[in-house]
């Protein structure tokens, strides 16, 4: 049922007027103002006026484990790395950050690694990114698409003066933006307008010294993760507050020992299944997925699935 629904989803997004949003609108389309003739914000035009908590985008979950940055399965999540990620249309990208060497807490020592420390050790042991350099490629990245809002969701171990410092050495603290808790969004074009296109969401509490960083269980929440199969998932809150209207689809499958299941990535990434599910979360909940998270983002595209889920309307989906 799932795999035939989302195919007429599709079908109707391609050929029934309404439901696609012209790249360029030369009027006003679904209620949204119209924007300058050749304005887009993240590829569209439509979503320069439209609301950050209103906009779907494409995530990759450990964005910074691939074999192509050094770190091989069983601790990998994808095969490419930043660039091919950006490339492709990723604007969001989890992230953890961890001393290099637990004890030995300096900011120069701030990597990207996956895992936690329980184990008694940094988990950079098993590779590791160096945190100033990743970001400074995005910051770099993000220099050379001035009209692209950017996520960034942190899993974070070290000390929030030391993350400060690395986003201050990368470039990409004075493009973040400060969300006040409760308050209405602004749009893509705002904060593309006012130079603060990023925002960044951390796993821990709020931190009142450092207001740039949100709590992400407060100021958003997220589905279930890492099921066994496909027709497990479901749009359920897990963790967070669901009165929030940011929110993640996490979407990827468990393997073996409940590792990210690289055998499957074609299965869980299907444009069609993601396509289905995301209008599924928007019925439920009466907004469309802020992100959807995966592994091996290589396989399926979850890129088009984004772009689907930004091109309809809730009134035309055709599970409503």
């Amino acid at each position: 049922m799932r795999g035939s629904i989302a195919m007429l989803t599709l079908i109707v997004l391609l050929i029934l007027p309404g439901c696609v949003t012209q790249t360029v609108p030369v009027g006003t389309q679904g209620g949204e103002e119209t924007v300058q003739d050749g304005e887009v914000c993240n590829g569209l035009a439509v979503l320069c006026s439209r609301p950050y908590s209103d906009v779907t985008f494409p995530e990759t979950h450990n964005a910074f484990s691939t074999h192509e940055d050094g770190i091989y399965y069983p601790a990998a999540n994808h095969q490419t790395g930043l660039s091919a990620q950006w490339g492709a249309g990723m604007r969001a990208f989890m992230i953890d950050t961890h001393y290099e060497t637990r004890g030995d807490e300096r900011r120069e020592t701030v990597r990207l690694c996956h895992g936690d420390d329980d184990r008694g050790f940094s988990p950079c042991t098993y590779g590791n990114v160096d945190a100033e350099t990743w970001l400074s490629e995005l910051n770099n990245l993000m220099e050379d698409s001035p009209r692209d809002v950017v996520t960034l969701l942190v899993e974070n171990y070290v000390q929030a003066d030391h993350l400060k410092a690395v986003f201050e050495a990368s470039g990409l603290y004075e493009k973040l933006l400060f969300h006040p808790m409760n308050s209405p969004w602004p749009t893509l074009g705002e904060m593309i307008d006012d130079g603060t296109p990023l925002v960044v969401f951390w796993e821990q509490s709020e931190d009142i010294n450092h207001p740039w960083i949100h709590d992400f269980l407060t100021h958003s929440w997220t589905t279930n993760f890492a099921e066994d199969d496909t027709e497990d998932m479901n749009c359920d809150p897990l963790r967070g507050d669901p009165v929030q209207a940011v929110y993640h689809m996490n979407n990827w499958l468990s393997g073996p020992l409940g590792l990210s299941d690289p055998s499957r990535g074609e299965e869980a990434n299907n444009v069609d299944f993601l396509v289905e599910r995301a209008t599924e979360c928007w019925n439920q909940h009466g907004k469309r997925p802020t992100f959807i998270a995966v592994d091996w983002w290589e396989d399926g595209d979850v890129v088009a699935a984004a772009l689907a889920i930004n091109q309809m309307n809730l009134e035309n989906s055709i599970l409503t």
